[in-house]
């Protein structure tokens, strides 16, 4: 972290092991990510019951590159929480979820799907049982009447976009298997 830790504590004394705690768990955030700023927690037990214990709450404010985090662990049903060290796990938890999050969205790492090669039939000659494929990096690729799923060369026309699989044949490139695209499919 680039500041100093801040611990504060709310209608409760000070405790040197919960502090401890705070700061382990801080130091465990800063190893799982690195560009933490600051850190602040509040550590306080408003919640004062009759016939039950005080309910802990702990809110983290992280600062991150373009923003900042905040987890507010106040579970008013959530009897554990009568225990300090249970809320500050809780909370802590809830701080590495929502930097993993946060990571993630920052390497912009969001689910891919590759996208198989695809193209539109330029040639078909059904008395010679094959066609050609214009790719959409601009190639011309081979395939035969085998090559077409579920019997499909014969309702093929010029035009028609397909996916297929690609392979090196005797001659260059051709399409192993060909599929038409359906109408919903979108291919770029």
């Amino acid at each position: 972290m680039q500041l100093p830790l801040q611990v504060t504590f709310r209608d409760m004394p000070r405790s040197d092991a919960v502090e401890a705690k705070i700061r382990e768990r801080a130091d465990k955030l800063d190893k799982f990510y690195d560009s933490i700023m600051s850190c602040r927690v509040v550590v306080e037990a408003p919640h004062a019951h009759h016939h039950q214990g005080k309910l802990f709450h702990v809110r983290i404010d992280l600062t991150v590159p373009h923003g900042e985090l905040v987890v507010s662990k106040d579970k008013h049903a959530d009897r554990t929480h009568e225990d300090i060290y249970v809320a500050i796990r809780d909370a802590f938890d809830a701080a590495q979820r929502q930097l993993k999050n946060y990571a993630r969205r920052q390497r912009r790492n969001i689910k891919t799907h590759d996208v198989p090669p695809h193209g539109k039939v330029t040639e078909v000659f059904p008395h010679m049982d094959y066609g050609m494929i214009h790719t959409s990096d601009g190639r011309e690729v081979y395939f035969h009447r085998n090559s077409v799923l579920n019997g499909g060369f014969d309702h093929l026309e010029l035009g028609t976009p397909v996916r297929f699989a690609e392979e090196m044949g005797e001659e260059g490139p051709q399409a192993s298997t060909v599929q038409p695209a359906g109408k919903h499919q979108q291919l770029s």
